[in-house]
């Protein structure tokens, strides 16, 4: 079977959008028509990550320009609104636009989450968040119930819009990523698409035998996703200068800003992906190759998954199906500008994983 491709649609758009210079003016009519258009490109859908606007409003509208094919996957920290209301919300969508929503569950990191007020080190962030996915699982099956636990305290839960009767079943889909161990026990119990950035195949294949065996341990399994950034050309000195290009618009405040704002970072997967590089910047993007064309050199710019692959239309699709061979049936893929590079990917890269329209 052909996997499934998601886009990737936040409203920092451009070349490269870290930088001022590099950066796309957005508006609505913009992101609608980049929604648009991986509509028609035969992307099921799109990751809307947490970015300047909430996914809410700007999930809302996209849906509502696009058909039943446009499937979101939201962005949802858990813990920083009520399990109910986020039920509550998400079966309202579900119902206004016809059973496409997704979720994608984002632990954070500790230093992030005090921003909104919730204070929880690494470990009681996965035990909030196992118990807030069961709750929202049950309330968007249909459920009412009483709930007692470490974290909430419900009384008659979801009573009060029992008649908003879910559309998919048997709840909304979760979707999450996690390299810890609590992180993969809090998946291998409650989600349904583990998620990962991408790594050299030997350690992904590692990571992911984990999470089998603990899911197995559950009775359960799980499909497997993996977030990429493409750079893709049609050779591969291009992909590479390409690469190269990034290293030189990138200013030194960028780099200082996003290494040294992680210094701390208590999240699993990031520290992962920083072992990749070290925090060196390289002259040449090809110094970090860790892996045939797998480049981490991406977060040394942004934050969040940082890895790419970076070479010809056949060596990306070779990589692909390399991951594909793992285990891994769904890709939410991006390149820069999102909108030229959805294009260039649809054209080039879905025909031979047998999609495209």
């Amino acid at each position: 079977m052909a996997p499934e491709v998601l886009w990737y649609i936040i409203p920092r758009e451009g070349a490269y959008p870290w930088e001022p210079a590099g950066r796309r003016s957005t508006d609505l009519g913009y992101l609608t028509r980049l929604a648009g258009a991986v509509e028609h490109l035969g992307y099921s859908g799109a990751l809307l990550a947490t970015d300047l606007y909430d996914v809410w409003p700007l999930g809302s509208a996209l849906s509502a320009a696009t058909s039943t094919r446009f499937k979101p996957l939201l962005a949802v920290h858990p813990g920083l609104i009520s399990p109910t209301l986020l039920a509550k919300m998400a079966l309202s969508f579900d119902q206004l636009f016809g059973g496409r929503l997704r979720f994608n569950v984002v632990n954070g990191s500790t230093k992030s989450l005090q921003e909104y007020g919730l204070h929880v080190e690494h470990d009681e962030r996965y035990e909030l968040s196992a118990e807030y996915w069961s709750i929202v699982k049950r309330l968007t099956s249909g459920e009412v119930f009483d709930h007692r636990g470490r974290f909430y305290d419900l009384k008659n839960a979801g009573a009060s819009f029992r008649e908003l009767k879910p559309v998919q079943e048997p709840h909304i889909p979760l979707w999450f990523g996690g390299s810890s161990a609590p992180g993969i026990e809090m998946a291998a119990q409650h989600v349904d698409v583990f998620l990962t950035w991408g790594e050299p195949p030997h350690l992904l294949k590692e990571k992911l035998e984990q999470v089998r065996a603990r899911a197995a341990a559950h009775g359960r399994t799980l499909r497997i996703g993996l977030r990429l950034h493409l750079i893709v050309r049609d050779t591969e000195d291009e992909a590479w200068a390409a690469a190269d290009r990034l290293l030189d618009v990138t200013s030194e405040a960028t780099y200082a800003r996003q290494l040294g704002d992680r210094a701390g970072e208590d999240g699993v997967g990031w520290q992962r992906q920083f072992r990749q590089h070290g925090g060196r910047v390289p002259a040449r993007a090809r110094e970090l190759e860790t892996h045939p064309n797998l480049w981490p050199g991406m977060s040394l710019f942004r934050p969040g998954p940082g890895t790419a692959v970076v070479g010809s239309t056949a060596q990306v699709i070779e990589r692909l199906k390399e991951y594909e061979e793992l285990g891994v049936d769904t890709f939410i893929l991006s390149g820069n500008p999102l909108l030229e590079e959805a294009h260039r990917v649809a054209e080039t890269v879905l025909p031979a994983l047998g999609l495209g329209r």
